[in-house]
């Protein structure tokens, strides 16, 4: 994880948290990762295969947890698979009213990466950009507040969950 999405998550976590009960999605330790940044919070790391930092092996898309989280994390995720919009939608899905969802990704200025190991594409593998007025399109009507920060290369997105 580069510097610029740890910071935006430590920006979110500062102004909104503390939280309590966290789910991260797709948090297998590739190049780091933000768990140190919730302290005592009940964490979960999601992610489609097994590695370092997973507790639960599956889909984002799939995921439901036992408890309605009141923050839900997504570093470094979408632009590496096709599932983006359904992961987005269930990040919303699964938090509690009053929620916060923070989302950093790739935008149309960084180049194409591997999640494998974080060089260049391997065979096969997915890649596209995610613009913050593509997730803001995929989480209203349901939220109440939302910050798109695109920052050069890079799409950040923090949003409230409304009282649905």
């Amino acid at each position: 994880m580069h510097p610029e999405a740890y910071d935006f998550v430590k920006e979110c976590v500062h102004e909104h948290g503390p939280f309590t009960d966290v789910v991260e999605i797709g948090g297998r330790n590739v190049n780091g990762n933000v768990r140190d940044l919730f302290g005592d919070a009940k964490y979960v790391t999601t992610d489609i295969a097994e590695g370092p930092g997973v507790d639960i092996v599956v889909n984002g898309k799939d995921y439901v947890p036992d408890t309605a989280p009141d923050c839900v994390v997504c570093t470094e995720v979408l632009e590496h698979t096709a599932d983006a919009k359904a992961i987005v939608e269930n990040m919303v899905r699964m938090l509690r009213p009053g929620g916060v969802g923070i989302i950093t990704c790739a935008g149309s200025g960084r180049r194409p990466h591997s999640a494998i190991d974080g060089l260049g594409l391997q065979p096969g593998e997915f890649y596209e950009n995610v613009e913050g007025d593509e997730i803001l399109r995929w989480v209203d009507p349901w939220v109440s507040f939302t910050l798109n920060s695109p920052l050069g290369r890079d799409t950040r997105v923090m949003f409230v969950k409304g009282d649905v």
